[in-house]
């Protein structure tokens, strides 16, 4: 028969004097992202977002009882309570299909059935891992962005690259919407300033990944000189970002600023200042083959293993395996950015995650039969359900292949874990992990 009679899409898989009867493999991404979450499981009828709420700790006690105010009932103690935080995850529905014709795929040199199921697998495990790492990075980007145009007079209201983490304040643990009742303090150019109200740009402009540009209003004026182009805005609660010569903005970075180990290290101590619990004794780094590239070419890296028993093995790899603190895992899902002002220069963010850093909550109904029917053949494979729907057209000739998920991501807030409590934590309502920028 001519192969002209068959759809364009399968033409070139029909056999034409080629003797090879398997598909090559395209090139699949590496990913990593969805590794770092926590697994919990969201239940049946509870409806689609789940609320949750983590307790907080209490100060420590340093001082002694006077023996003169141990008296009364109350022994002279006043009653003290522990803080509480919540944190959110919502369910979404993912979901792809591709169909098949039984009859016409026999003409074909390969199993498309096959191929159909094994392509539809690695799209769905690289679609979790792009969620799992939008979630992860986007309220590590919170709280640190730049002034975009420069104020001509004083004026509470400056425009910025990114308001992610500037619209909310957590008051007894809820997030609630910053406004002149609920302030921000946020440090803006030199200077410290009351933010009280927040405004998204109706036409998106900024360059961070998942950025939203926008307005900042605050309760009193912004000199020129905080409000100059370039100059950092950082809330008192933003998450920690290390970059490489003390830049203070991703505009900042400059071609010389690579990935260095004093960077990473600088990553671990911040997670150990706030008590961040590790994975099986380490922190987990997240970061692209580029990144890695660099920090075997930094000089502080090489003295460290310079005579070492294990540098033969560590160089041969070409990459490094729990090692100060760290545990170093290559992924091509990374973030990669060009630079702002800087053409042909491009940034790249690494990140060092503790346990807790992510949270992703399945849901419980997943594969149940008023989901997917008893007539169609579904497998759940690592919490995706993969389904083959039996042929329901005129000539029982077509199925369908298809994958869901029903389920979310999200990165839970630390706040209740302050100075008072820890006297090495930090103010960041974020903890669990530390981005790295740098170019590359």
């Amino acid at each position: 028969m001519g192969i002209d009679n068959f759809p364009a899409s399968l033409q070139p898989i029909i056999q034409q004097g080629f003797l090879e009867r398997e598909f090559e493999q395209a090139l699949h991404s590496k990913l990593g992202y969805r590794m770092i979450a926590d697994r919990e499981s969201f239940a049946v009828g509870i409806g689609e977002t789940l609320t949750k709420t983590r307790a907080g700790l209490k100060p420590s006690v340093t001082t002694p009882i006077a023996a003169s105010t141990n008296t009364n009932l109350d022994n002279g103690l006043i009653p003290q309570g522990w803080g509480v935080e919540q944190y959110t995850v919502t369910l979404n529905f993912y979901a792809a299909t591709q169909d098949l014709n039984m009859v016409t795929s026999r003409v074909g040199i390969a199993s498309q059935f096959l191929q159909n199921a094994a392509t539809n697998g690695e799209q769905a495990a690289r679609s979790l891992d792009e969620l799992a790492r939008n979630a992860l990075f986007a309220p590590y980007f919170g709280g640190n962005t730049r002034v975009v145009s420069t104020l001509t007079a004083d004026a509470p209201v400056i425009s910025v690259d990114d308001i992610r983490g500037f619209t909310t304040i957590f008051v007894n643990g809820v997030q609630t919407a910053v406004s002149a009742s609920a302030p921000l303090s946020v440090a803006v150019g030199s200077n410290s300033y009351s933010l009280i109200g927040v405004t998204p740009d109706i036409t998106n402009n900024s360059s961070a990944p998942g950025g939203i540009s926008g307005q900042l209003t605050f309760g009193t004026a912004i000199t020129i000189a905080d409000g100059t182009a370039g100059n950092p805005v950082l809330a008192i609660t933003a998450s920690a970002i290390k970059r490489p010569s003390g830049r203070l903005t991703t505009g900042q970075l400059q071609a010389t600023d690579m990935l260095t180990m004093s960077a990473l290290l600088d990553a671990v101590a911040a997670l150990r200042l706030n008590a961040v619990p590790d994975i099986d004794g380490v922190y987990n780094c997240y970061l692209d083959p580029v990144s890695a590239r660099q920090l075997f070419a930094d000089p502080d890296f090489r003295q460290l293993f310079q005579g070492a028993t294990s540098a033969n093995s560590v160089f041969r790899q070409g990459m490094v395996n729990d090692f100060l603190g760290l545990r170093f895992i290559t992924t091509t899902e990374a973030y990669v950015q060009s630079h702002p002002t800087l053409g042909g220069l491009f940034v790249r963010r690494p990140i060092v995650c503790g346990k807790g850093a992510l949270i992703e909550a399945d849901f419980a109904g997943i594969g149940a039969d008023d989901v997917a029917p008893k007539d169609a053949l579904v497998h759940i494979v690592d919490n995706i359900a993969m389904v083959t729907r039996e042929p329901i057209d005129r000539l029982q000739q077509i199925i369908a292949q298809s994958w869901y998920w029903i389920g979310g991501f999200c990165a839970p807030s630390d706040t209740t874990t302050t100075p008072f409590e820890v006297p090495t934590a930090t103010n960041s309502n974020f903890k669990r992990a530390v981005m790295i920028e740098h170019i590359g």
